[in-house]
């Protein structure tokens, strides 16, 4: 099963899961997996197959911070924002990374907390790439560093 519509994916994935219990939640990872966001026009549905309103599908989707509603940026970029990592900086860098971040569908930045490079820090990771001592001159660097390889 490899729908190439993006609709019969939504309609495949939907099929698989409405007569679950408590399906919304697995219908919107699966789709999320798959797609990597909901598209927002799959939110009708959605609603229609497991007669819910579409307030409620909207409001389980905003809820949850893993759910996106807009395709994802190519590259994802996290910063550590634990307390060892900002008692060395990584609040500037966050406003850094946002700043330059800013309009870019190349990239997306996210806090997290706790890389596990708590003695190396401040941490970032660029994708699934762990980077220690980031400074933004290193951040300017390892963004057109990606930047050149896309």
């Amino acid at each position: 099963m490899n729908p190439t519509c993006p609709s019969e994916q939504v309609a495949s994935i939907i099929a698989t899961h409405q007569d679950r219990p408590g399906a919304l939640l697995p219908i919107l990872h699966a789709i999320q997996d798959a797609m990597g966001f909901i598209p927002p026009d799959s939110i009708n549905e959605i609603a229609g197959a497991l007669n819910l309103s579409r307030a409620e599908v909207h409001g389980v989707i905003t809820f949850y911070h893993y759910f996106q509603t807009t395709p994802p940026a190519r590259h994802q970029i996290q910063i550590c924002c634990a307390e060892a990592c900002q008692s060395m900086g990584s609040e500037r860098l966050m406003q850094h990374a946002e700043a330059a971040a800013s309009g870019s569908t190349n990239y997306a930045v996210h806090p997290v907390y706790c890389l596990g490079l708590c003695a190396t820090s401040p941490a970032m990771m660029i994708d699934d790439q762990l980077h220690a001592r980031v400074t933004p001159d290193k951040f300017d660097r390892l963004i057109n560093k990606i930047g050149s390889e896309s």
